[in-house]
């Protein structure tokens, strides 16, 4: 488990733009088969982040998802981590803040999204 976290993340990572409504952003999640999914400003930097609880919230309140955009739905308060983050850290920094996923980010850029049950599988690979 001290590997970098890049070795857990795929090549290129999916993304939706502030301006993306919710139902955009639903179909992003359901084509890709993902949980969560970074919401990105014009420059690429993590802006948020949109989670299938997130989606849950958002209908249970009855909003519209045609016309409420990412942006407004979205978690702002992300926990980034360095593209040179270890696994071990990784994992120490969801626990603590018990959460599911991480942005990584490079350079201020979203380079990928880990999640935790990729450091389990990453774990298991070992």
């Amino acid at each position: 488990m001290n590997k970098q976290i890049t070795s857990l993340i795929e090549e290129s990572v999916i993304t939706v733009a502030l301006n993306d409504t919710v139902e955009t952003v639903e179909k992003v999640l359901d084509s890709h088969h993902l949980s969560c999914v970074p919401v990105i400003n014009a420059q690429g930097e993590c802006f948020g982040v949109i989670s299938a609880p997130d989606l849950v919230h958002f209908h249970n309140a009855r909003k519209n998802p045609i016309s409420e955009r990412a942006w407004e739905m979205c978690t702002h308060k992300t926990i980034a981590v360095s593209a040179d983050i270890s696994v071990k850290e990784a994992a120490e920094l969801m626990v603590e803040n018990n959460i599911h996923h991480l942005v990584v980010v490079e350079d201020g850029l979203v380079r990928g999204i880990v999640s935790s049950i990729d450091i389990l599988r990453g774990a298991l690979s070992s």
